[in-house]
């Protein structure tokens, strides 16, 4: 792939975008002041959506035509933290470094935000027939809690998008499908008292360590009788516990317990069958043996978060062969990948909208010490950003 000649603004504002530290335990306000300006200085008008708090939003803006659906570029704004990892750049600066850019955000997925946003001159003068528009959304690193807000108001628009491209880091390969993902909290309530009467207690610790080990049993099996899809790794779905805590001193039995677990699913498995095996062990096995010595005992479950898997829906749906196909012509290629990892894909298929995921920077490098994006695969999102906002203005499935 050549240079291209945004690369250098790209860089800029991804440096801009970099600064700001939008963890998603922070707010994201800062960041989407920042768009919001830029393309107000290029004559394009933004709608927000905040969380109900107001400190976080969504901004999506429609470049050309605003009475028809056209090609959606989405990504989203929040980063997961650095705390505590071993950098040696600062996190929340831009580094160069030979022929890459170090921070936090640089794969997962500000460079991606960054070459969308250095291309709306672009997309100004291309979008005369068909609109390019742009969605950026919050807290997607804890569960795509806000993108639904925006897809909400899209569902009710006569103007919905046709396509969407989410530009999560797959080393700018094209991605058809991805798993989805539940997780949740259980929350045990126990008995508490004297480590040397365990007999008049109920101990939390106990159970929940119990509910791990029917949650490791469950994945096993899923693993070895469950749908198997080849084209994933691992080709199962899989369910992980991810926290256990408990107790409050050793010679005091536990009256509270909390365990996190999450299912990462296929995009044929039955998720709700998965969950309600896990429900049933809970009321039929392991809270019956609670009440035993106590009635004023529970285990709860509340969800966490929750997103669909993306399928490839090119086997039955038209607009989906066509979005994969003007995608392969873009990237000069004819190959096609899953994702195990999730995204916002599975909600904007939801409301008929269909998606594909490519974007630069790999997967491997997010979430950890010195993320980085290798330039060169900034430069190849240019070329394939401008050549889809190119292509969609000739070349367009029928509306769904």
């Amino acid at each position: 792939m050549t240079d291209h000649p945004l690369t250098d603004s790209t860089l800029r504002i991804l440096e801009t975008l970099i600064a700001f530290e939008t963890s998603s335990r922070y707010s994201n306000l800062e960041l989407i002041d920042f768009v919001k300006h830029y393309l107000n200085d290029h004559g394009i008008e933004s709608t927000l959506t905040y969380d109900e708090t107001g400190k976080k939003a969504n901004l999506y803006a429609t470049i050309g035509p605003v009475d028809v659906g056209g090609l959606c570029f989405s990504g989203h704004t929040d980063v997961v933290p650095a705390d505590g990892q071993p950098w040696t750049v600062p996190p929340f600066a831009l580094t160069r470094r030979s022929d890459r850019v170090l921070g936090r955000g640089t794969a997962d997925m500000k460079g991606f935000l960054a070459a969308v946003l250095a291309n709306v001159p672009h997309f100004i003068k291309t979008a005369r027939t068909t609109p390019i528009h742009l969605a950026f959304s919050y807290d997607e690193e804890v569960g795509c809690k806000g993108v639904p807000r925006l897809l909400a108001e899209l569902d009710k628009s006569a103007a919905k998008p046709r396509a969407c491209v989410i530009g999560e880091p797959t080393s700018m390969r094209l991605a058809v499908a991805h798993k989805g993902k539940r997780a949740y909290r259980c929350c045990v309530k126990g008995l508490a008292g004297h480590s040397a009467l365990t007999h008049l207690g109920v101990n939390a610790a106990d159970f929940a360590a119990e509910l791990a080990v029917f949650l490791r049993k469950t994945a096993n099996k899923i693993r070895d009788e469950g749908a198997r899809d080849e084209r994933f790794t691992p080709p199962y779905s899989t369910v992980h516990t991810g926290r256990l805590t408990g107790g409050i001193a050793l010679n005091v039995i536990p009256d509270h317990a909390e365990l996190d677990f999450e299912i990462r699913n296929l995009p044929d498995e039955d998720v709700d069958g998965i969950v309600d095996t896990v429900r049933s062990h809970v009321v039929n096995v392991l809270e019956p043996d609670m009440h035993n010595v106590s009635a004023d005992t529970s285990i709860r479950l509340e969800q966490l978060s929750s997103y669909p898997a993306l399928s490839d829906e090119s086997a039955t749906d038209p607009a989906a062969v066509w979005l994969k196909q003007l995608a392969w012509s873009v990237l000069d290629l004819k190959t096609e990948d899953t994702l195990s990892f999730g995204t916002e894909g599975g909600l904007f298929q939801r409301i008929g909208i269909p998606t594909i995921v490519c974007g630069p920077g790999n997967i491997s490098d997010a979430h950890r010490a010195d993320e980085f994006v290798v330039i060169a695969q900034l430069q190849q999102c240019l070329h394939f950003v401008q050549g889809m906002a190119t292509a969609v203005q000739t070349d367009l499935p029928a509306s769904r």
